[in-house]
């Protein structure tokens, strides 16, 4: 008698992969803005099929997990890349996931020492870089503005007073409303309108 054997199948590759770190303290996932950005993006790629990706990281209060939060993106990007040589990325993050993203793609940060950096050979893959109330604001910078090879890919979101992103910020209430102001579906429409440019 024949004994069926389990074949292992690698997931099919999709047309666009959203990763995404989500903010410190939060539960692991998408997070509260990482949701309904991704759901924001998938509703405008009709007839694309659309993955999401929730980087692995600690999200830790102490600000540390920034570093190996960027390894695992690099990691997953390089992977996929690797596997499925179609896809699109759109890297996304809110707060210390931000950092994460902001070390993944080059930028330095006190995190950054621990961290990596995506190869030269897949930055033509990354289409957009979105993300919300980012650290680096506080050394009065942006994505936009520091990085030559993703700037023009980028949009930063920083709400007036948030003082995670705004140096002299006031309202800590700022930094909690990116998914219910329409920051996440602004986001979500750039990114969007990047894909297969």
């Amino acid at each position: 008698m024949l004994i069926p054997t389990a074949v292992a199948t690698a997931a099919p590759c999709s047309d666009v992969e959203i990763a995404y770190a989500r903010g410190t303290g939060e539960f692991p996932g998408l997070g509260i803005t990482g949701g309904p950005f991704a759901s924001s993006v998938t509703s405008q790629l009709p007839g694309r099929s659309v993955n999401t990706y929730a980087v692995n990281y600690a999200a830790s209060y102490g600000q540390t997990s920034a570093g190996p939060g960027s390894r695992d993106l690099v990691a997953r990007v390089t992977s996929v890349a690797a596997a499925c040589p179609d896809t699109e990325f759109i890297l996304g993050g809110y707060s210390q996931g931000a950092t994460v993203v902001s070390n993944a793609i080059g930028l330095r940060t006190p995190s950054s020492f621990t961290g990596a950096v995506l190869p030269a050979d897949v930055a033509s893959r990354v289409k957009a870089v979105v993300v919300f109330g980012n650290p680096l604001g506080l050394t009065r910078q942006t994505i936009e503005s520091a990085s030559a090879t993703y700037g023009s890919r980028a949009r930063s979101f920083c709400n007036f007073g948030d003082p995670v992103c705004q140096l002299g910020g006031f309202n800590s209430f700022a930094h909690l409303t990116y998914a219910t102001n329409g920051s996440t579906t602004q986001g979500a429409t750039f990114a969007a309108s990047m894909i297969g440019t």
